[in-house]
């Protein structure tokens, strides 16, 4: 969500336009607040999901005419105003550097295999997100890293991951073969569990195209401890042996443009027991490259993730002593 806020609003054009550009930068609902503005500009403002002003005047003249002093900011307060804000970056920026935040590539040794994957770890994770990618990507993926980064916002903690080698993965047959796959990220998932800086967090996946049917089929294994699974333009009918069995809670993101796959997901839905949700963007294609869809299908990403693997911890129920 954006929040745009102006000191008054008499055209509306340049609202207009910062309402546009947040919403093609991703943002899910955007709401535009001023003190004042023209009550027929008020009444259709179609950039914006919710307009909140102060005062809407029938009879409106300039912005100006509304303020006791309307007198421009003056170059010593904006040079004031610009240092204590890059103060206050310096120190946010110190600050989390103190921390014992992990970012860094790793190694994961699999029997007679070797997987490569960056984690990145806040200092005292609570929730982790393992990230199989689909055919033709990598853990150096842009869409992914992107997605990653809204996700690290949030506090959680990421591991993107390359499921194969460089040599399997020029055989296409194991581009395709999810029950490997699945067994990858399962295995990826235990030595996760087993570092000193993980113990207690929760897991999730997110997988995209065969990815997010490897990310279901690991999540239906009967010893899963996974809570959220988040499948962008997936292709989960590829385990639909296994969807009956996932217990985790299931986000299944999909474009408008990309028909096959939304016809598929909802097929795949039908068949899942756990909590699920199908969410459509607008406009998005299968790699969701059309401006703003990426951010879209990132922001609900975030929202159910947070929301399955940041929940606070039930308090202890205390009961009357005897």
């Amino acid at each position: 969500m954006a929040v745009i806020v102006d000191d008054g609003i008499a055209t509306g054009a340049t609202a207009r336009a910062a309402c546009q550009v947040v919403r093609r930068l991703g943002a899910s609902q955007v709401i535009l607040a001023a003190p004042v503005a023209p009550a027929d500009t008020v009444r259709t403002f179609p950039e914006a999901d919710a307009v909140v002003c102060v005062s809407a005047p029938d009879r409106f003249v300039a912005v100006g005419a509304h303020y006791r002093d309307f007198a421009p900011t003056g170059e010593q307060q904006v040079i004031a105003l610009l240092d204590a804000a890059d103060q206050r970056m310096r120190r946010e920026a110190l600050a989390r550097q103190r921390t014992d935040c992990v970012d860094a590539e790793v190694q994961i040794p699999l029997g007679t295999v070797t997987l490569e994957g960056h984690l990145h770890l806040p200092d005292q994770p609570r929730g982790i997100v393992l990230f199989a990618h689909g055919s033709g990507s990598s853990r150096h993926s842009p869409r992914n890293r992107f997605v990653a980064a809204i996700l690290q916002q949030a506090g959680l903690g990421t591991l993107l991951l390359d499921l194969l080698t460089g040599s399997e993965e020029r055989d296409r047959a194991n581009v395709f073969d999810i029950g490997l796959l699945a067994a990858r990220l399962t295995a990826a998932t235990r030595w996760l569990a087993e570092r000193s800086d993980t113990t207690g967090a929760a897991i999730g996946y997110f997988g995209a195209s065969t990815g997010a049917a490897a990310a279901l089929w690991a999540a239906a294994e009967p010893e899963s401890q996974v809570l959220a699974v988040v499948s962008r333009g997936g292709r989960p009918d590829l385990a639909r042996q296994r969807l009956g069995s996932v217990r985790a809670a299931t986000l299944l993101i999909v474009g408008s443009a990309d028909p096959a796959v939304l016809d598929l997901n909802r097929r795949a839905q039908a068949r899942l027991r756990c909590p699920s949700r199908l969410e459509v963007v607008a406009g998005a294609s299968h790699l969701f490259e059309e401006p703003g869809t990426l951010g879209q299908a990132a922001l609900l990403a975030k929202d159910w993730f947070c929301a399955h693997l940041l929940r606070p911890p039930v308090p202890p129920v205390v009961g009357a002593s005897r």
